[in-house]
């Protein structure tokens, strides 16, 4: 049994400006190089810093600490050695932050003779961590010095641009209008057609040529949007910015799990008549229904392979959610894990990647994907998550995302193809979803 050190001071502080405000302007003022924020639930938790980190690639589990590195070879499933690291750190308690790319199914489907040398998952446990939310900060620090930093931010006036006073970076979302988009959903629709899959999720990606102010591009998005999740991260290497519309899997201390499945999509456009018309138009469309059910499907099978038998429900069945310029149709599938020593990983793994990101069964849609998009989608359709010591793990789905890595910015967005798709619909359900981010790109000080 590891030695355990102290846990962090707790200190407790108003702040101003709104809580996303605050925890933008920590995020904004480099306080700590790597960081993590991350809105769950009215809340904003600020993560910086680097205490411990553990990394997953294709072969191995790194975990480093306190100047001293364990190198792990992983067989079978990756989740279970990072259960068994995490585990192992002398602290009496710890809250890791991190990201999970959309290239970890491959890993945990037994496939990565494909897969390049680039991290799969990327956790930390920070230095210091402050939650914000309407009662107050409250802020856990090791360091005296790291702590009056923080509530000096705290107290500070908000630098960050507000939505209303910038002047958006243009991105043209529709070039180009004919492509390649619309002959990989034409080539989709004609596997669907010949029995390899169901359903299967394809993307396109969008560069954005100007520089970007990430923290500000963050906060004006967040008053546009109203998502399940959002982040704002600058960590392993990975920049990003997004307004998470359904959490990949959320698991409590006390072993209750839920997956948030949307699929079926339609235009929001703010016209409260046009949109109530939309909205109609989603809970009888055919096609939408169809493709939210195959959905909602598979997520009740991958539940009921983890969780105590009976516990299985679906919750909030087709329901229309509001996420930013689009609205979608929504459900909820619960169910409660058996106890067990393998923490909220093996719910993780059921459910990842998401259904509404990869399609009907994974499988196939693996091998589509891999063939369509012609590259890795990194983050894209991953995760951005939260996991503690106490058993319970938060995960949003990356989608509605600005990228920035290696000096590329980008953004991308995909549609669901089944049997009755057309390509013009398909990609023009792309363009519907990226404007919950291009509209509030906020460009950098002094780009052009």
């Amino acid at each position: 049994m590891p030695t355990t050190t102290a846990s962090p001071r707790t200190a407790r502080t108003p702040f101003t400006g709104s809580p996303v405000q605050a925890a933008t302007r920590l995020a904004r003022a480099g306080a700590h190089e790597q960081y993590v924020v991350y809105e769950r639930d009215g809340a904003w938790w600020y993560a910086g810093g680097v205490r411990a980190s553990l990394v997953v690639d294709r072969t191995r589990v790194t975990l480093d600490h306190a100047g001293d590195r364990t190198v792990t070879s992983w067989h079978g499933d990756p989740l279970r050695t990072v259960h068994q690291l995490l585990s192992s750190l002398p602290f009496a308690h710890w809250r890791a932050y991190g990201w999970v790319t959309f290239e970890l199914s491959y890993a945990l489907a037994g496939d990565t003779a494909g897969l390049g040398d680039e991290p799969l998952l990327h956790l930390v446990i920070p230095e210091a961590e402050v939650r914000l939310a309407a009662d107050g900060a409250e802020i856990l620090s090791g360091d005296p010095d790291d702590e009056r930093k923080l509530l000096a931010l705290l107290a500070t006036a908000d630098t960050v641009a507000e939505a209303a006073e910038f002047t958006p970076v243009s991105v043209d979302l529709r070039e180009p209008v004919e492509g390649a988009y619309h002959r990989s959903v034409a080539r989709a629709v004609e596997l669907i057609r010949a029995g390899d899959l169901q359903k299967v999720i394809l993307s396109r990606t969008v560069p954005v040529d100007r520089e970007l102010d990430l923290p500000a591009t963050y906060l004006a998005g967040r008053s546009v949007n109203s998502p399940a999740r959002s982040f704002l991260l600058n960590l392993g290497g990975i920049e990003a910015v997004g307004f998470s519309p359904e959490t990949v899997v959320e698991v409590c201390p006390d072993g209750r799990v839920s997956t948030q499945p949307l699929a079926g999509t339609r235009a929001l456009s703010g016209d409260a008549s046009q949109d109530a018309a939309r909205r109609a138009e989603l809970l009888t469309n055919a096609k939408e229904i169809y493709e939210h059910a195959i959905s909602v499907q598979v997520a009740w099978d991958e539940m009921a392979a983890v969780c105590r038998e009976g516990s299985v429900r679906a919750e909030e069945f087709m329901t229309v959610k509001e996420r930013g310029s689009v609205q979608h149709l929504a459900s909820r599938v619960t169910g409660e894990l058996p106890y067990g020593e393998r923490g909220p990983w093996p719910a993780l793994a059921a459910v990842f990647p998401a259904v509404t990101a990869s399609g009907v069964p994974k499988s196939a849609a693996y091998r589509v994907i891999r063939e369509l998009e012609g590259g890795p989608r990194g983050l894209y359709s991953g995760a951005v998550l939260t996991v503690g010591d106490d058993g319970s793990l938060d995960a949003a789905l990356v989608l509605r995302t600005a990228f920035r890595q290696q000096g590329r910015t980008w953004l991308r967005a995909g549609a669901g193809i089944v049997e009755q798709s057309t390509p013009d619909r398909e990609f023009e359900e792309t363009c519907e979803k990226l404007r919950s981010v291009s509209r509030s790109l906020v460009p950098a000080t002094g780009s052009h």
